[in-house]
C-alpha cells in the first residue's frame, strides 16, 4: 500500500469513472470513493442508520444514498440530506496525484 504524508493510495482515476463510486480498504477501514464531475470524495462506507455498505447505494450529483432505507448522505461532507439516518457519515480528505487517488489515513478519533 502507497503513501504519501499520511495519505494512502486507494484507486486510479480509471477505476473511479465520473458519476461512480468503488469501494476500497483503507488500512483496514472501508471507505466509498466517488467521483462527481471530476471532483473525488471519500465517505465511510457504513450507513450511519444501519451499519449498511453505501457502496451499494447510489450516487446522484453530490448525494450518496444508502440501498437498505433510503438514507442519503452528502459525499462532500458527510451531513445527512434525508433519514432515517440522524447522525452524518465520517468524510476523508482526498488527494489527486497524477492518476492515483490518495486518501487521508485512519486516525484513532
Amino acid at each position: 500500500m502507497e503513501t504519501r504524508t499520511g495519505f494512502v493510495k486507494a484507486a486510479t482515476l480509471a477505476a473511479v469513472p465520473e458519476g461512480g463510486m468503488l469501494a476500497v480498504d483503507v488500512g483496514g477501514l472501508a471507505v466509498v470513493v466517488c467521483n462527481v464531475a471530476g471532483e473525488f470524495y471519500a465517505v465511510h462506507d457504513e450507513c450511519t442508520h444501519e451499519c449498511f455498505p453505501l457502496s451499494e447505494g447510489e450516487l446522484e450529483g453530490h448525494s450518496l444514498m444508502c440501498p437498505l432505507h433510503g438514507a442519503c448522505f452528502d459525499v462532500r461532507s458527510g451531513e445527512v440530506l434525508s433519514p432515517p439516518a440522524y447522525e452524518p457519515v465520517r468524510t476523508y480528505e482526498v488527494r489527486v496525484e497524477g492518476e492515483d487517488v490518495f486518501i487521508a489515513g485512519p486516525t484513532d478519533d
